[in-house]
């Protein structure tokens, strides 16, 4: 069972987390919602296609222009206080790092805590325990925010992120973080190259195994595009093959921009996996 915020899913059922950038300079949307406006109808559409979670993010995870954590909080807080009043039922993420933003975000609303970079701050999954607030445990190689990989290497890449992912969520719960709302994430791209995030995905059951929701961030990422040698506007196809992946070996949360589409993918395996039935089923009955 993974119960963040007013929700409860089962453990064969998929979520979608949709993205909100609150930064003027993300990779994929280039600013299209840092205005309040733009990111409220993202909000909206992202719901209505079948979105449970969104994450807001106040700070792009690559190298850029110093965001302090007091712009970060100027992004995001007010945002968060604004589609909880808005969205009351929707379940809402915050992408950060950091411990003050973290709590700043949890008083406005805010349900989840994703901490993409692997507990940089181990003040975040504190915040968490005193919000009860749910928390995402990452593999980022224990590198710095917002850093790009150089000439990492690893042993072995799952036997790393398993030993980090499932120490974070253990240290979560021991500081008091709902265990039901506990989420391991291997964390495609972060410090990683691309054969690391092929090997990720290709192992991703050994992750499920550990008995911990795995959440999975995808969309549109560079492992894609150098796979495909595709550039950040055509890597659609190459992340929903991934994503069905994904789903196959038994992810639950799916981090995307495209969250219809995301809805077919998840939808379709689930029903190859005998875990849905189809929509409908006329074919050779009439």
């Amino acid at each position: 069972m993974l119960r963040l915020g007013k929700r409860e899913f089962g453990a064969r059922e998929p979520v979608i987390m949709a993205i909100v950038n609150r930064t003027p300079d993300s990779f994929y949307d280039r600013g299209a919602t840092f205005a309040d406006d733009a990111a409220l109808a993202r909000v909206e559409r992202a719901v209505a296609e079948g979105a449970a979670i969104v994450d807001i993010g106040g700070v792009k995870a690559g190298p850029g222009e110093e965001v302090t954590a007091e712009e970060e909080a100027r992004r995001t807080v007010g945002f968060v206080a604004e589609v909880r009043r808005s969205f009351p039922d929707v379940i809402i993420s915050v992408d950060t790092w950091r411990a003050e933003v973290g709590a700043a975000v949890c008083e406005a609303g805010a349900d989840l805590l994703n901490d993409a970079w692997g507990g940089v701050d181990p003040g975040l999954a504190e915040v968490a325990a005193r919000y009860g607030a749910g928390l995402v445990c990452t593999h980022a190689g224990r590198a710095e925010p917002r850093t790009r990989p150089h000439r990492v290497a690893y042993d072995d890449v799952m036997a790393d992120i398993l030993d980090v992912t499932v120490g974070l969520a253990e240290r979560a719960v021991a500081l008091g973080v709902p265990r039901e709302s506990v989420l391991i994430d291997p964390g495609h791209d972060f410090n990683k190259n691309t054969r690391h995030s092929l090997e990720a995905t290709r192992r991703l059951d050994e992750m499920v195994a550990t008995g911990w929701p795995v959440l999975v961030s995808l969309s549109n990422k560079d492992f894609v595009g150098e796979t495909l040698d595709r550039p950040v506007k055509e890597r659609l196809i190459g992340t929903l093959a991934t994503t069905a992946v994904s789903a196959w070996l038994g992810a639950q949360v799916y981090r995307v921009h495209e969250v219809a589409e995301t809805r077919q993918v998840l939808d379709m395996v689930a029903s190859i996996a005998g875990h849905r039935p189809p929509a409908t089923a006329r074919r050779g009955l009439a």
